[in-house]
């Protein structure tokens, strides 16, 4: 039997061993303030997420064009290039839950300007790449300070149960809202579509409204280029940060194959089962969160990524051997619990490790790890693709993966040693003067 934990000093009551199979939902009862932000950001990201089937929709509808959808996603991730380490340069010098509160009403504009152009007779295309590319960039302010909020709004012996509560949160989401998406795009038209997700950020709003200021970093100083260098050459000087965005990035580089579903589901059964495709990653990630109490034990963080990522190629190559649909869809959901699992460590190490002061702008660069990789990993199975056939496209991918993740992972010592039980980051806010220490 596997022995309680003491948790007597934490004020934490005992976790029994079933605990371990169920998550943890010590973050939401001790601390006001995550309550708020978890309640606010689901309900938010759930309208979002309706948005996301109205809105390529609306533009196939309009211009009959699937290189103008295509085109939406490329503007975005451009306009978060461009603005990444502005965001994050922000997060370390104002205040965290304003950033994120501005940032949330001018998306709330957007998504009331979608509103207002599908109530017309003549909708104007122009309009939506404009919305697309001010998504992007206003993503790439929000992100960093909603990340670097996080240690702020609970204990540190919590933050893997905060990430799990995140990723719950946010396949709920993505499982929901499209599906809700759909029905009231056919019943109700896209305008009243586009006004349950202004209604969604009101909610979120109010609630980030609530909550507590999150202030800047003590002696924090305005945002510069000089700031920014700053951030990429403390990311540069740490092994443990480098390898979870390499391994994060060769992963979905490489073993990124959903702009191959619509090949794959003709073999499997035609458009009907395409929607199961796209829903088994997110149903495996719901499924690793839901039953994550178990992460609370794991002190080898660097090796827990490296082992998700193999176990993700693994997934990614038998889903590419599937014969059946049954088994591409189990092969999926294992690969998304396995990027849950990578999600929820890698979380883990940023918000133990990073000291407060730099926070917002390693938070820019975390996100340009995890946006780049997809879209260009969605890019390179389709090449791949078109080169050989999509077997190999995805078959390859799964292999490539696993080598280039074990090979990352003897490449950097200091990632593959990683303990939170040995670490220690000495209490100094100036960014010049972080000490890491071993205990």
């Amino acid at each position: 039997m596997i022995p309680e934990d003491d948790d007597s000093l934490t004020g934490r009551p005992p976790r029994r061993w079933w605990h371990l199979a169920t998550v943890d939902i010590t973050p939401l009862r001790r601390h006001r303030d995550f309550r708020l932000l978890f309640i606010g950001r689901f309900v938010s990201f759930f309208g979002s997420m309706i948005t996301v089937v109205a809105f390529p929709y609306q533009v196939y509808q309009l211009t009959h064009s699937v290189l103008l959808v295509g085109l939406l996603g490329v503007l975005e991730f451009a306009a978060i290039l461009a603005v990444a380490f502005v965001g994050g340069a922000l997060a370390d010098a104002r205040d965290r839950r304003s950033m994120v509160l501005l940032s949330e009403a001018a998306l709330m504009v957007c998504s009331l300007l979608l509103a207002g152009n599908a109530a017309i007779a003549h909708p104007q295309v122009w309009l939506l790449f404009v919305v697309a590319t001010a998504w992007g960039a206003l993503d790439a302010i929000q992100r960093p300070s909603l990340d670097a909020m996080l240690p702020r709004l609970v204990a540190k012996d919590e933050l893997a149960a905060a990430a799990a509560l995140g990723s719950i949160r946010g396949t709920l989401g993505q499982v929901l809202g499209p599906a809700l998406g759909g029905v009231l795009v056919a019943a109700l038209g896209l305008s009243f579509t586009y006004m349950v997700d202004v209604a969604t950020f009101v909610v979120g709003l109010a609630c980030l409204w609530l909550m507590k200021a999150v202030p800047p970093p003590v002696g924090a100083e305005r945002p510069s280029l000089r700031r920014v260098l700053e951030g990429l050459r403390y990311a540069g000087s740490r092994q443990e940060l480098l390898g979870t965005y390499f391994i994060d990035m060769i992963a979905m580089f490489f073993g990124m194959p959903m702009a191959l579903f619509p090949a794959i589901a003709q073999g499997l059964g035609g458009p009907k089962v395409l929607g199961l495709l796209y829903a088994a990653p997110a149903l495996g990630s719901f499924m690793f969160s839901a039953t994550s109490g178990w992460t609370n034990r794991i002190h080898r963080h660097g090796i827990g990524v490296a082992v998700a990522a193999v176990i993700w190629g693994l997934a990614i190559i038998g889903f590419g051997f599937a014969p059946s649909l049954w088994l591409a869809v189990l092969f999926l959901a294992i690969a998304g619990a396995a990027d849950m699992m990578s999600g929820v460590f890698r979380s883990v190490i940023w918000n133990q490790t990073i000291p407060d002061s730099l926070r917002g702008r390693l938070a820019s660069i975390e996100m340009l790890s995890w946006s780049s990789g997809p879209a260009l990993g969605n890019f390179e199975a389709g090449a791949v693709a078109s080169i050989f056939n999509v077997r190999i496209s995805i078959v390859s991918g799964g292999v490539l993966c696993v080598i280039g993740c074990v090979l990352c992972t003897l490449a950097l010592p200091a990632f593959r040693a990683y303990d939170a039980r040995l670490y220690h980051l000495a209490p100094d806010p100036a960014a010049g003067s972080v000490k890491r220490e071993k205990q």
